[in-house]
């Protein structure tokens, strides 16, 4: 070891044992030294997930919390910055800017200067700061175009900065630097900023510990081959709930552990087992099928994990699902009424055979795009719940969740033909502006919708004589594709109607023999009618 040097190593306890590596003295680690400077071993970890018993992780976070010498940080963030402080930082972020980038040495001797970086009575210790803050600036650079003139860099070094003055520099004050380092637990979700100030304890030397019982995994961004922390995924997952501020007082017992252990190997993302609602949370992304005319109703009727493609993992549930349209009559009317009547008649079907079905919206969402888009230009679903043109803040938080995502996901990859004059962002746009005012029985059917069972349907029947597809329908038709809704499109006479509004690729075109005019829709026999109530009522 060089003279002067302070090493700081990485841990890597054994069977991943945190917790007694975690209450080891730096002198009981292995790794130190204390010969020509200091080198001692920190702990950085990323547990995802929760046991099969969230009681047992809620009572070892409070556990941790209670501890005299571990800083939850997630719960007790000082975000204040005093006038002088931000002016200072503002200063240097401005020289910055018109240099065109600083090197990450001279900004730090900015810092330094205008005592806006943690100190340390102890030199290794004092140096090491520095080092580390610019080895911090060196990774956001790395990550980032445009480096440290990336937008979100002005943010990051504001927070990283006062977070050190606010926490760090009183820790390290009461710590003895040869026995203990600072430890540090971060619970659930973490902003850019945080992350980076997480990222510093980490290279000072600090013990870490990130906790995320849905399985997120933000640090993943800074850290992603675990070169300064390592992962453990727990078995389970949950919901992100409160830290706990008691200890939880219901204690599980062996059998109920039991159970949930053999919930989680029946009803995990890949195990083809589901439970009601299971995906609730989840994102759908629809995986629309390419199918002949027989095979539309064989699938039709099948529920979505059955379906070929069906895929879920701890974000998104891969929902395979049909978009096809019907041109013309068959030869066999009986057996195309059948087919149509037999759709039509799904407890999950919404029918609709007026047009338009929607209302088009003349206002100018530009600006309310823009505000929700992110730094690559997409639209952030937590961005657009919070906005102010957001309807559905009455629907289940996962069903917003998924709405928001799919929208996101349609603007992306818009799928509607541009009019004439138009761009692809005002295609997107247009698209955006519906979406974000459906009508309630279209909503109704999201709402049914349990992402791995039963698949709702949406079957229009379309003739020259009941009114005209708007571009409004046809945005809504596109949505409703891309949250993984069937659509059946029926249309007797072989007439373009969707076709002048969504790309040919994004459905199936199905041509029966004849092509037949003003042909009323034929409604049910009344045995049909009855099999069909009894059959509701059956099943209910």
């Amino acid at each position: 070891m060089k003279q002067e040097e302070l090493v700081i190593r990485k841990a890597e306890p054994e069977n991943g044992d945190w917790e007694t590596f975690l209450m080891r003295p730096l002198p009981e680690r292995p790794g130190y030294e204390r010969e020509n400077g200091l080198a001692f071993t920190r702990l950085a970890v990323r547990i995802l997930g929760t046991p099969y018993d969230e009681t047992e992780y809620y009572n070892k976070l409070f556990e941790l919390s209670s501890h005299e010498n571990i800083h939850v940080l997630s719960e007790t963030l000082d975000k204040t910055i005093a006038p002088e402080t931000f002016q200072a930082l503002q200063h240097i972020h401005s020289v910055n800017q018109k240099e065109k980038g600083l090197s990450v040495s001279r900004f730090v001797a900015f810092l330094d200067g205008g005592r806006l970086l943690a100190k340390h009575a102890d030199p290794l210790m004092h140096r090491r700061l520095r080092t580390a803050f610019m080895t911090l600036l060196e990774t956001f650079a790395d990550r980032h175009e445009n480096g440290l003139n990336h937008p979100d860099f002005r943010r990051v070094l504001l927070d990283v900065s006062k977070f050190s003055l606010n926490h760090l520099n009183p820790w390290l004050e009461q710590a003895d630097i040869e026995r203990e380092m600072p430890k540090v637990v971060w619970y659930g979700d973490a902003t850019k900023s945080q992350l980076y100030f997480l990222y510093y304890l980490m290279l000072i030397g600090c013990d870490v510990l990130l906790f995320h019982p849905a399985a997120e995994d933000p640090f993943s961004l800074i850290d992603p081959d675990e070169e300064l922390s390592f992962v453990i995924k727990l078995p389970a997952t949950g919901g992100l709930e409160p830290f706990p501020k008691e200890k939880p007082d219901r204690t599980s017992t062996t059998a109920y552990r039991s159970t949930k252990e053999i919930e989680h190997v029946l009803n995990h993302e890949e195990s083809m087992m589901y439970k009601p609602w299971q995906f609730r949370d989840h994102t759908p992304q629809s995986v629309t099928l390419k199918t002949t005319y027989d095979e539309l109703f064989l699938i039709a009727k099948e529920r979505a994990f059955i379906r070929p493609q069906f895929k879920a993992d701890r974000e998104r549930v891969a929902v395979p699902n049909l978009f096809a349209k019907v041109m013309g009559v068959s030869k066999d009317t009986k057996e195309y009424w059948n087919r149509l009547h037999t759709a039509a008649d799904y407890q999950e079907t919404h029918m609709i055979r007026s047009f338009p079905f929607t209302e088009e919206l003349k206002a100018n969402y530009q600006y309310h795009y823009s505000q929700v888009l992110n730094e690559e230009g997409a639209i952030d679903a937590d961005r657009l719940k919070r906005s102010n043109i957001w309807q559905y803040k009455h629907l289940p938080s996962g069903v917003q969740s998924a709405i928001a995502n799919v929208i996101s996901d349609m603007c992306r990859n818009p799928g509607l033909k541009a009019l004439p004059g138009e761009q692809a962002r005002d295609a997107a746009i247009y698209l955006f502006r519906q979406a974000t005012n459906l009508p309630a029985s279209l909503l109704q059917l999201i709402q049914t919708f349990d992402y791995a069972q039963t698949v709702p349907k949406l079957v229009l029947y379309h003739t020259e004589q009941n009114g005209e597809l708007t571009r409004s329908d046809a945005a809504a038709l596109l949505f409703l594709n891309k949250f993984g809704v069937d659509i059946i499109l029926y249309n007797p006479p072989g007439h373009q109607d969707i076709e002048h509004y969504i790309e040919e690729s994004q459905f199936d075109v199905h041509w029966l023999e004849d092509m037949v005019f003003r042909q009323e829709y034929k409604e049910p026999s009344l045995v049909r009618k009855l099999f069909r109530t009894i059959t509701q009522k059956q099943g209910e």
